[in-house]
């Protein structure tokens, strides 16, 4: 059988790309990234990604579909590479775009890196 891991924010986008996965007869496995805790975070009313109620939300579309639901944590890594970037490219006078560093380095190599190791491990 075919396997896909789908990035999964709690959004309508990755939970229909799950439903098609899963309707094209991939097994799936719905996974999120842990990238930022911070004990107030969910007291704000400002939207933040990759929040305990984003997870909650992947999570429960997993549940409804009936796919397995892994939540990875990756704080160390986002504070590494784009909580540290972003302080010296501030520092510097730019005005850097977290979002970017983050899709690149964690959200894709991270996250396919993980993909693909798991898909080793499992043949």
């Amino acid at each position: 059988m075919k396997r896909a891991m789908i990035a999964m924010s709690g959004g309508v986008d990755s939970s229909v790309a799950a439903l098609l996965m899963q309707q094209a007869g991939y097994d799936c496995t719905g996974v999120t990234m842990r990238l930022y805790r911070a004990p107030d975070m969910e007291r704000t009313s400002q939207k933040s990604c990759c929040s305990d109620a984003d997870e909650d939300d992947a999570a429960y579309v997993c549940w409804q579909l009936g796919i397995e639901f892994e939540s990875l944590c990756c704080t160390k890594e986002f504070e590494k590479t784009v909580i540290q970037n972003f302080i010296l490219e501030y520092e510097a006078g730019r005005t850097p775009n977290p979002c970017i560093v983050c899709n690149r380095c964690l959200k894709f190599d991270l996250l396919l890196s993980l993909a693909l190791e798991k898909a080793l491990t499992a043949s």
